[in-house]
């Protein structure tokens, strides 16, 4: 039962040009969004479509294949961990951010 707990499973499109870091002593983190849609059927019968976006980080091996094949619209599917942090901003403000930390992806479409 250890394998389900904190598992996120996405498939979907990605959003914009993947953003690589690398930092000193060669480790690396891509960040990409990806948009899911979901449809649902509203009071009137009108099947809707609804998006949600989702931040997604990635590092070291996956990193590197997000780096060599994935550009903005590209359909992929990710798993990995749901992960909540803080920090301040330039202004002193906290800010709260919620991602998706990957350990695998795979790329789908053509």
């Amino acid at each position: 039962m250890n394998a389900m707990r904190n598992k996120v499973q996405l498939i979907g499109h990605v959003g914009q040009e993947p953003e690589i870091k690398t930092f000193d002593g060669g480790k690396k983190v891509a960040n990409i969004t990806i948009a899911t849609n979901d449809y649902f059927i509203n009071d009137k019968g009108d099947k809707v479509e609804q998006t949600e976006w989702h931040r997604v980080s990635a590092w070291g091996k996956v990193a590197d294949i997000i780096e060599k094949y994935v550009d903005k619209g590209k359909e992929i599917a990710i798993e990995g961990k749901l992960t909540h942090r803080s920090y301040d901003d330039k202004d002193g403000n906290k800010r709260y951010v919620t991602e998706v930390v990957a350990n695998e992806i795979l790329l789908l479409g053509k």
